[in-house]
């Protein structure tokens, strides 16, 4: 019997030794979901050797058992919890830490690796006068690597993400009616997402990356540059300067439709475009290009490819095509073509220049090459791929081509 747990422990330890850490100290709800299956409000020690110690502040009703895995065993009833070897303390403050691991005859941690970009400078000094012995170094993106490569677990649930986010995306013909805006459209598609079960929660990682569920752009509002860094931009609304602004979607344009599925807790990621009547030759040729060139990096996505060989190839091959000036955009392009999901929607790998890392099976990346064309919005695809030995598996299966809104 595969234990997810150790599993998901055995990759954040592999982090460890790289860095040479004795322990680290989570408080992410992001790490401690990916470690424990559990979000609360504390700190989850991982020593090197040893059973990780979890200190909760909040909720104060939590227990033990309440955290670990769900897993199916032959001759059990479905699911159950998976017992782990924890310890379990409930504490007031981060003070009380140091004490414990004493009283638990744990010696302090010569290298202790914390979640530092994610942590304030407050809190930070804080543990660092509460280990004063040791040397905290930042560990996030190591935490992340760890995330990077999914278990058979992980790839299930964004799989059945993918599976539902495809029967939402099939009800977007019956969605449109003339004289929607783009936000208009973005809240119908919405509301059915969220009746397929989406829990509307769009996670990503790094600081001031506000987003919704996703984006619709139509004509113009396509080629707007957002502050975030997310492939394509949009106006949005002053306080959230991302996607739909209220555009009408007239005869001409290109609507891109680019939500997040989030329906296991793992987010997948698909794109398609939508056309309000005929678009020109130039938008059908760039979707074209984009339908090709995410073909021919599904072929390279196997262990032992580079990121930014890919991202590298990408761009030699649509200057081979003439459209480089409108790749990723056109006011501001955006400088990757790919990126990792999971837990977040930017998860590591992510293909783009000066990134060294090397692709291994059980990745999970999506593709998104897409064209702005001023005046007329935006072409392109995106599909969430599984990292394989010889190739990548597509795993979000729906009609590529442009479907025209109107002509249904």
């Amino acid at each position: 019997m595969i234990n997810e747990g150790l599993l998901r422990r055995q990759n954040i330890l592999k982090q460890l030794n790289s860095l040479q850490a004795d322990a680290c100290l989570l408080s992410s709800t992001v790490n401690l979901y990916y470690l424990n299956n559990k979000i609360y409000k504390g700190y989850c020690y991982l020593p090197y050797r040893g059973e990780p110690v979890h200190f909760v502040r909040r909720p104060l009703d939590l227990k033990a058992e309440d955290i670990g895995f769900l897993t199916d065993e032959p001759g059990q009833q479905g699911p159950r919890l998976h017992p782990d070897q924890t310890h379990f303390h409930l504490i007031r403050k981060m003070e009380q830490i140091p004490e414990i691991l004493k009283e638990l005859g744990l010696a302090p941690a010569q290298k202790l690796m914390l979640e530092g970009d994610e942590l304030s400078f407050a809190e930070w000094t804080r543990l660092q006068e509460c280990f004063p012995d040791s040397r905290l170094i930042n560990g996030s993106q190591a935490l992340r690597k760890a995330r990077s490569v999914k278990t058979p677990y992980e790839q299930s649930l964004i799989r059945k993400s993918a599976e539902l986010h495809v029967a939402s995306y099939r009800s977007i013909p019956q969605l449109f009616r003339p004289g929607m805006t783009d936000l208009e459209l973005s809240i119908e598609l919405e509301y059915v997402m969220r009746r397929n079960g989406n829990l509307g929660l769009f996670r990503t990682y790094g600081a001031d990356m506000d987003i919704f569920m996703g984006s619709v752009l139509t004509g113009d509002n396509a080629s707007a540059s957002s502050p975030y860094d997310f492939a394509l931009g949009g106006a949005g609304h002053p306080s959230n300067p991302i996607g739909a602004n209220g555009s009408p979607i007239l005869p001409g344009q290109s609507v891109m439709i680019d939500m997040a599925g989030n329906f296991t807790g793992y987010l997948d990621d698909i794109t398609r475009c939508f056309s309000c009547g005929k678009l020109t030759e130039k938008a059908y040729k760039a979707h074209r290009v984009s339908l090709e060139l995410q073909d021919r990096l599904q072929e390279r996505l196997k262990e032992g490819e580079v990121c930014e060989d890919l991202y590298h190839y990408s761009l030699d091959f649509v200057a081979s095509q003439g459209l480089a000036d409108c790749f990723m955009g056109k006011r501001q392009q955006a400088r990757f073509v790919g990126h990792g999901v999971g837990l977040v929607i930017n998860e590591l790998p992510v293909l783009a220049p000066k990134m060294k890392e090397v692709l291994e099976a059980g990745m999970v990346l999506a593709l998104e090459p897409k064209f702005v064309i001023e005046g007329l919005g935006a072409v392109g695809i995106e599909n969430t791929f599984i990292v394989g030995k010889k190739q990548g598996e597509k795993i979000s299966l729906l009609e590529e081509e442009i479907i025209d809104l109107t002509s249904l």
